[in-house]
Formats: structure tokens, sequence, C-alpha cells
């Protein structure tokens, strides 16, 4: 009774990126509009899809889920996020606020990531085994496919964040962060955390390395497939509906990777939240305007969807 009462005075505040208010503010206004950016471009993306029957395919429905990933990934961060900004680093989180949080932000980040490798086997797929294709990639294995990526996610992220919650804090605490990212909240801990550490490098191991070795051999075979076709127009059809997920895999694993695969002993609180920055509001953003112009099919679907308003 009396560790959870203590548990439940420790608070935890987020360092501001400036002393400045008025540099906060400007800081503010960015995170806003591209926050508010990356809501509308995923839902248009996941609306688009799903209103378009023409776009009723796996490769598709993967990238409409893709997209409300995004969309709930982004918003387990950025409105504490803001909120920090406009108060100057006052805005206190509670041990459980910022566990759910992080527990979130593993959760959604980790299924994105193995989403990404099932979207790169359905390419694979698709340029290797075309004929096949629709018999493969049927939709009761896509929805499996989906949910094995949520499943993933949860199962990875729920006992990291509960090992590092049992962690012993003071009673205020300063994240240098905007966010509950487990490397900043664990240099705060009063106590031994290598076997966190640990626990975290072979979570990010397994959540960046494993689906990024997969799409790599995909992409191996695909380009091999690629080469193969005879037809000019083919190859550049087969190309461009990979060329936007190449584009998407290197943003979203390149950060992460630097993160949380580098060595502790080389963590840069400062460079962490720089980066963090990168992927948690300028990829959400990125991903749909990658895909809209890159795809063909989407984009035409896009003026048609805009087209009736």
């Amino acid at each position: 009774m009396e560790d959870i009462n203590k548990t439940a005075k420790i608070q935890f505040f987020f360092r501001p990126f400036s002393a400045d208010p008025k540099v906060q503010v400007v800081i503010f206004v960015a995170f806003l509009v591209m926050y508010l950016t990356s809501l509308s471009g995923n839902a248009t993306i996941a609306v688009t899809v799903q209103i378009n029957n023409s776009l009723h395919t796996p490769m598709y429905f993967f990238l409409a889920n893709l997209a409300v990933l995004e969309i709930f990934y982004t918003s387990a961060i950025a409105p504490l996020a803001l909120a920090n900004l406009l108060s100057m680093g006052k805005t206190a989180v509670s041990v459980t606020g910022c566990g759910i949080q992080m527990f979130f932000f593993v959760f959604l980040g980790g299924a994105d990531c193995v989403l990404l490798a099932v979207m790169a086997y359905d390419r694979f797929i698709a340029i290797c085994y075309p004929l096949r294709y629709t018999v493969i990639m049927n939709w009761p294995l896509c929805v499996q496919l989906m949910a094995g990526s949520l499943a993933l996610g949860f199962l990875l992220s729920l006992p990291l964040t509960i090992l590092i919650f049992h962690l012993p804090f003071c009673n205020n605490n300063e994240i240098y962060h905007f966010y509950c990212d487990m490397p900043a909240v664990m240099r705060l801990a009063r106590a031994d955390t290598h076997v966190h550490r640990t626990a975290l490098y072979v979570i990010s191991f397994i959540i960046l390395s494993v689906p990024l070795s997969l799409i790599s051999i995909s992409y191996v075979f695909i380009v091999g497939a690629i080469v193969r076709i005879r037809s000019a127009q083919g190859r550049h059809r087969a190309f461009s509906t990979c060329s936007s997920h190449i584009l998407v895999v290197l943003l979203q694993y390149g950060c992460t990777s630097f993160i949380y695969l580098s060595p502790s002993s080389s963590y840069s609180p400062e460079m962490g939240r720089v980066l963090s920055v990168v992927y948690t509001f300028v990829t959400p953003i990125l991903n749909p305007l990658i895909y809209s112009m890159r795809n063909k099919e989407l984009k035409d679907a896009l003026r048609k969807a805009l087209r009736k308003f």
C-alpha cells in the first residue's frame, strides 16, 4: 500500500526545447501543423481506400491499415507534447500516464514495423507470383497478417513497459524529451538499469532487425523478377508500386534504428529528441504523400473523391 502511494506521488515533466517562450510557441505551431497534416493525410488515404471498390485489394488493405496505425501512433504522442510546449515544460504526467503513453508508442510503432514487412511480402507475391497472387493473398490471410502485426506489437510492448515502470524514480523527474521515450525515462531511474537496457535492445532488435531482414530478402527477389520483365512499361509499373514502400521503410527504420540499436553509451538525449521528431511527426506526414504521389491508382482515386466534394 505504501509503494502504491509513493508511486501515485511521482510525476514526470518534459524539458522544454527552449527557455524562450516565443521559440516554444513557434515549435508548438510547427508541431500542431504537422500533427493536423498527418491526421488529415492518413485519414484521407484510409477513407479513399474504403469508399473505392477498385482499391479493395490486399495492397491497399494494408496501406489503409498503415494509415490508421499512423493516426493512432501520432495521437499517442502529439497531445501531451503540444500541451507541454505551451506550458513551458510545466505539464506533469503521472507514472501511470507515462506508462500508458510508452505502451501505446511501442505497441503501435512495433505493429507499424511488422506491417511494413507484411507489405513487402505482399509486393513479393504480386511481382514474383502474379498468376497465383489472388489465391495466395486471400482475404482470410490478409486479416490474419494484420492481426498478427498488432499481436506482435502488443506482446513486445507490454512486458517491456511493465519492466521499466517497476524501476524506482524520484518524486519529480524531468525527462529530456517531449514524450515518455524508453531510453530517456530509464536515465531517471534510481537503480541499475542494465537488465532493462538489455531487454530494450533485444526487443528493439526483434521489432527492427527481423522485419527489415525480411523486407530486404523480399526485395532481392522482387528486383530479380523486375529485371526479367521484358516490357519497359511493366518494369516501370512494378517498380512504382515498390518504390513508395522502400522510401517509407528507409524513413521509418533509419531513425528508429539509430536510436534504439545504438550502444547506450553513445545515446545523446538531444539527438534522440531531434530524431524522434522525424519518426513521430514527419514520417506520418510523408507516408500518405509518398504513396499518393508514387501510386497512379491511388492518385486517380483521390482525384475522383475530391471532385465529389
